[in-house]
């Protein structure tokens, strides 16, 4: 590991601030039974991942890029991992903070940018990316500040928008994953100009769509082997037919393919090689 210091925050303002609406939708909906279900299953699949790799540290250094209020951090401190969760939003990390001290929880959280991570070189275990590519401009920068904290062996998350499937929550409006790119960058002035109710109020909007896919291929050049829903399903304790679907589903390309667009967003587990 090396010891070279956190990369300095880019020049450009961010508006840390938001919509009240937007921190209070969100500071309800992390709260959720199936929010924190959710969670869960995304840890515990990480968890499988790293200790696929070989890696066998009983606490791991966890950096939760996009962490809102805090709901995905709590459930790795409870474990005893040392978490560490930033956001752009100033609201939501009080929040966060405010919880994890309430609990008893030693998370550190900061307000800042996902394109410029306050993290040392390999200075992390696992980072996790949940819902922000789509909503930075510059998200190539995103990944490659995840991939330059992460450890060899490590293990990276990210869920995102899909371009395949025309089910979304992004913008309320039918259909929009399948939009042409013109008729999308129309909504999306409307959404931070006349029309803030198409996204929930969000300062960010989305703004990229993607598919496993094209980020597998851009995660590989940058020295990471990638896993797809189907691969981290765990087929013990499934019946016979379930485990017959998915067996399918992982041989043949094409029902791979149609899985894909029958899933609403886009998740990508991947571990760091040695060596890119």
């Amino acid at each position: 590991m090396t010891t070279s210091g956190p990369r300095p925050l880019p020049p450009e303002e961010l508006d840390h601030g938001s919509n009240p609406n937007f921190v209070a939708y969100y500071e309800q909906a992390s709260l959720t039974g199936e929010t924190r279900a959710r969670f869960e299953r995304v840890r515990d699949k990480v968890l499988a991942l790293v200790a696929r790799g070989g890696r066998r540290e009983s606490r791991l250094r966890v950096a939760d890029i996009g962490c809102g209020a805090g709901t995905q951090s709590a459930l790795w401190a409870e474990l005893g991992h040392e978490v560490f969760g930033l956001d752009v939003n100033e609201g939501l990390i009080a929040i966060a903070a405010r919880r994890a001290a309430a609990a008893g929880l030693p998370v550190r959280f900061d307000v800042g940018t996902a394109t410029a991570l306050p993290y040392g070189d390999a200075s992390m275990d696992v980072c996790l990316l949940p819902e922000l590519l789509e909503h930075v401009e510059d998200w190539q920068s995103c990944v490659r500040e995840a991939a330059r904290v992460l450890t060899p062996g490590g293990v990276l998350y990210l869920s995102t928008t899909n371009v395949l499937c025309p089910v979304q929550q992004e913008f309320d409006l039918p259909l929009y994953s399948w939009y042409p790119r013109p008729l999308k960058r129309r909504y999306e002035r409307l959404a931070v100009t006349t029309r803030p109710e198409l996204v929930n109020h969000a300062r960010y909007p989305a703004v990229h769509w993607f598919s496993f896919y094209g980020l597998r291929d851009h995660l590989a050049g940058l020295g990471f082997d990638c896993f797809d829903r189907f691969d981290m399903i765990d087929a013990a304790g499934r019946g016979g037919a379930a485990r017959f679907v998915l067996g399918a589903v992982r041989r043949v390309g094409v029902l791979r393919w149609f899985g894909h667009v029958l899933t609403p967003y886009t998740a990508i587990f991947a571990m760091k090689r040695a060596t890119p």
